[in-house]
């Protein structure tokens, strides 16, 4: 998921959900037929295959890089399962993305004065090593134009040190946490708007640019900078160069536990030389320059020709192995697809899912699906099929188990969804908020005014220490929590597919140029 997410729920789209409905708008309190629920989670729960998934998701083909042959190979394996589970029309739809990249060799480690094995990662879209490389490590400070002067000519054949180590301080609070009762009741609460400055970090962004061209000029080995966190061998890495052929090159880069990095700025300081050695072997993809996304669906009856989907990033970054981000989400995205085969539950509508590409790169998979199937958020121009799609909704914050659902400031919504959850008060679903939550592929759809929803999720381990991490591992998933999601989130399509209407919508958005193309 993006690094988005938390900062969006600072904004609010709409009024408090307690303000009344006008009566000319008020929808039919939906009610849940009780053997639709019964079916679904005697399925869900009684021989549910969701952890089966996950790990063939996690330990076989993650973690799933777009672009990546793991991406590609966990593609193949999803859609051979779907079709043995007799869903209907699954098949791949592509989207421009840019070369593919993978690391197929990594060692570190310090030579001198002790000999100790670093606990690190190259950032995904970076050069590797051509081999073994060694050489001193050196600590730079680059702030401004006039600090290049006094580094030129002295860097070649050198690893640097990009930053200064962090103070570690002791983690008092846990680390794994559920939402309180407290929590969820303000997170149901209206919040204020916040504006930040005006204008962006443009001179920033240009010096880093220099800088990484510097570095490239220099002949530098390697840059290494800290992992972010609390340390504890936990690394958080993403990417460090450019899909894009057509964008500057970058030097190789290495995120190194803060621990390590910390012990070797010390030595430094102390005036006593470190030298490192790497192996570092990443490899661009060229040949095919599209990623894809992947979609399948279950037939509806008499409303066949509407639809509702399901949808999850089936993409990841490059370290663990993906299971929190997200292979929970595709996980129990198809997990409640084979439920709602399995159950025999009748659907009315059809219910798609697409599993996407290219979520972590800006949610590039989803809003080239919106583009080709709903409508172009740059114009506003929509396509047919925008007047068949009754919902879409989405899994994208972890293992954690579903609390509630963000409205994204639909209106409309909140009594049918608190009719949709009564059978989920015994777990721990009951909390519906007006706010908007951001930084994954629901936002694509509610980008054209369609009705798209993420779920609330109990945060569990996901920002301290799985989020983008070298911990995003199987062993950190919940089976109990995952099992539940899927059967909320399979009783949530039902209900949408069976039901009169479709979903309610917000007014149109008005067009969003920024939004027309793929990043």
């Amino acid at each position: 998921m993006s690094t988005l997410r938390r900062s969006a729920l600072q904004f609010a789209v709409a009024a408090a959900v307690a303000i009344p409905l006008l009566a000319a708008e008020s929808p039919t309190i939906d009610r849940v037929d009780p053997q639709l629920v019964y079916a679904i989670k005697d399925e869900g729960l009684q021989r549910s295959k969701v952890m089966e998934l996950a790990s063939y998701l996690t330990d076989v083909y993650g973690p799933r890089l777009t672009g990546s042959p793991e991406f590609k190979e966990g593609a193949d394996w999803a859609q051979k399962q779907m079709r043995e589970w007799g869903l209907s029309n699954v098949h791949v739809e592509a989207f421009p993305f840019g070369r593919g990249w993978q690391n197929r060799r990594f060692t570190a480690t310090a030579l001198t004065p002790r000999n100790y094995q670093l606990i690190a990662y190259p950032k995904a879209w970076t050069p590797g090593t051509r081999g073994p490389v060694s050489g001193e490590a050196v600590l730079v400070s680059i702030q401004s134009d006039a600090d290049f002067a006094s580094y030129r000519g002295k860097l070649r054949g050198k690893f640097v040190l990009a930053a200064r180590p962090r103070d570690l301080q002791p983690r008092f609070s846990p680390q794994a946490e559920r939402y309180t009762d407290s929590q969820l009741e303000e997170l149901t609460k209206q919040p204020m708007p916040r504006r930040g400055p005006a204008g962006g970090p443009q001179s920033q962004q240009s010096l880093a640019r220099r800088i990484m061209q510097f570095w490239l000029d220099e002949g530098v080995l390697a840059v290494l900078e800290p992992s972010r966190g609390d340390g504890g061998g936990t690394l958080f890495v993403q990417s460090g160069g450019s899909r894009n052929l057509s964008d500057p090159p970058v030097p190789p880069q290495v995120v190194v536990a803060t621990e390590q990095y910390g012990r070797i700025v010390r030595t430094l300081e102390k005036k006593i030389p470190v030298t490192l050695q790497m192996d570092i072997e990443n490899q661009f993809l060229d040949a095919d320059l599209n990623s894809f996304n992947i979609v399948a669906e279950l037939p509806g009856t008499d409303r066949a020709d509407e639809v509702v989907m399901l949808g999850a990033h089936f993409d990841s970054w490059h370290t663990g192995t993906s299971a929190t981000d997200n292979a929970a989400g595709s996980a129990v995205m198809m997990e409640a697809m084979r439920i709602l085969k399995t159950s025999g539950v009748r659907l009315r509508r059809t219910v798609r899912i697409a599993l996407w590409g290219g979520e972590e790169e800006g949610l590039l998979g989803s809003r080239a699906y919106v583009r080709d199937h709903f409508g172009d958020p740059a114009t506003m121009q929509l396509k047919p099929e925008h007047a068949k799609l009754a919902g879409y909704f989405n899994v994208d914050n972890g293992t954690g188990q579903i609390r509630g659902v963000y409205l994204q400031g639909n209106e409309g919504v909140a009594p049918i969804f608190t009719a949709w959850m009564e059978p989920f008060h015994n777990m721990g679903m009951k909390t519906v908020t007006i706010r908007n939550t951001g930084g994954t592929d629901h936002q694509s759809f509610d980008a054209v005014g369609l009705p798209g929803f993420q779920f609330i999720q109990d945060d569990l381990e996901y920002d301290t220490r799985t989020h983008h991490s070298n911990m995003d591992v199987y062993e950190r998933l919940q089976p109990q929590d995952m099992m539940q999601n899927a059967v909320i989130v399979a009783t949530f399509a039902a209900q949408a597919a069976n039901r009169e209407e479709k979903l309610p919508r917000k007014p149109l958005p008005k067009p969003q140029p920024s939004r027309s193309t793929a990043q």
